[in-house]
């Protein structure tokens, strides 16, 4: 079958589509299992900050590919059929929420022990302290760090065509197999995630300067 540049970069832009919805999934769930994950991380029991520290190491300290190959095999191991698309995102949830969990802890530890004490003063409980007075001086340290990660998660996208997730790289390099044209289908490949990397990275550095936040 003979391809059209057309033919290729239609094919392209829907691998492109894929890789910005697992994007989202990913960023979006893993969000909210980081934020469960930082409030274990600084409870005042020993055991919830361990399980936590846990946690974060095991995801911070193993390959995003091990990770996949994990969710997708192992899954299969209790009799669950698992799709591509499936594995991809509980891999890239549990991946993403580790990084965001430690990222948001040191936003928190950021602030100054004088926050914690003066709260401390009003009589407030460890988790009225954090949700009235920590996190919202947190949140705006946050904010850029958390954009500039999500970068990564878009770029991690690209790891699961190994598992057959069919996303931007898993379509380029089926593009190139078949048109034997690639550098061109793998420079249009670059091109796409450069689209959707470089506005968050603009993004993160604008918001890094309008909030004042450190480096």
């Amino acid at each position: 079958m003979d391809f059209t540049f057309w033919d290729i970069l239609r094919n392209l832009l829907i691998g492109l589509q894929w890789t910005l919805l697992l994007s989202l999934v990913a960023f979006l769930c893993g969000g909210a299992a980081g934020l469960l994950v930082l409030v274990a991380r600084l409870s005042g029991q020993r055991l919830w900050r361990g399980l936590a520290r846990g946690y974060i190491e095991l995801f911070q300290g193993t390959p995003l590919l091990m990770q996949l190959f994990m969710v997708f095999f192992g899954i299969a191991l209790f009799g669950l059929d698992v799709s591509a698309w499936m594995a991809a995102a509980i891999a890239l949830t549990l991946f993403t929420s580790a990084f965001l969990a430690e990222i948001w802890r040191g936003c928190v530890e950021a602030i100054p022990r004088s926050q914690w004490e003066a709260s401390g003063s009003l009589a407030l409980s460890r988790p009225e302290q954090l949700r009235h007075v920590i996190l919202p001086q947190a949140l705006r340290i946050a904010v850029a760090p958390t954009v500039g990660f999500s970068v990564q998660v878009v770029k991690g996208t690209a790891v699961t065509s190994i598992i057959g997730f069919t996303e931007l790289t898993k379509t380029g390099g089926m593009l190139a197999n078949a048109t034997f044209e690639p550098f061109m289908v793998y420079g249009l490949v670059a091109l796409g995630y450069f689209v959707l990397c470089y506005p968050l990275s603009l993004s993160a550095r604008y918001l890094e300067r309008r909030l004042h936040a450190p480096a």
